[in-house]
């Protein structure tokens, strides 16, 4: 297959996938919410254990839960720790230079000075109102399931992200979501043997607001691909 024959459909939608930090309050209904998630459903996953499950968040059940979530979160006596690492113990090159760079992108845009953690955290506590998108996804997985059904949620959350994008939709997924588990299990029902492995914000991007003017980068190529012939 030649480069011109791709699906430009495709291709477009994975490459307009951002992830967006302030939503419009329009409304998305729960057709096009099932539909997402159906075709979200065709990833891959090893042995097809699907691995994966949501809680999806509309009306007064978000609201119930976001001022939970919100309230933990701002709470100093609170331990928000994740039940998993999540990404290293100790950050080093490529990763610190990158994770920085988007950082202060980020920080620049919303004129957050280094040191200034009010401003910082009330920033960070709008994770907890899916950035004021109608629609919060939570999913959870089992606590015993390994390492490579993780990497299948991946693929799952990924189909979710992209088949959004067909709608005209956005996304953003949290990590922070995990943090509160404690919080909102009892809200969501949520079984002991399940953990949060994060939510995800989804809805129309708002144009105006500043935040949503981040564009990150990507590594080229030559930085993580070797062609073997």
């Amino acid at each position: 297959m030649k480069k011109s024959e791709m699906n430009i459909g495709v291709k477009a939608a994975i490459t307009s996938r951002r992830s967006i930090r302030q939503f419009t309050s329009k409304p998305i209904s729960n057709e096009v919410i099932t539909d997402i998630l159906e075709v979200a459903a065709w990833a891959p996953s090893g042995t097809n254990i699907q691995p994966w499950n949501v809680h999806v968040l509309t009306g007064s059940m978000k609201g119930k839960v976001c001022e939970t979530a919100s309230k933990s979160f701002l709470d100093p006596t609170t331990n928000n720790k994740n039940d998993r690492l999540h990404y290293m113990e100790k950050f080093r090159d490529p990763y610190i230079s990158r994770r920085r760079k988007v950082g202060w992108d980020l920080y620049t845009l919303l004129d957050i000075k280094k040191g200034d953690y009010e401003k910082t955290k009330s920033f960070h506590v709008k994770n907890f109102s899916f950035f004021g998108a109608p629609v919060g996804l939570i999913f959870t997985i089992e606590k015993d399931l390994g390492w490579m059904s993780w990497l299948d949620y991946g693929m799952f959350l990924q189909n979710i992200c992209i088949a959004a994008r067909a709608y005209g939709l956005h996304t953003c997924a949290q990590a922070s979501w995990s943090g509160v588990h404690e919080d909102i299990a009892p809200l969501l029902k949520i079984s002991t043997n399940h953990l949060i492995h994060c939510g995800m914000s989804i809805g129309m991007e708002d144009k105006q607001a500043v935040v949503n003017k981040l564009r990150t980068e990507r590594a080229d190529l030559d930085d993580f691909v070797t062609f073997h012939e």
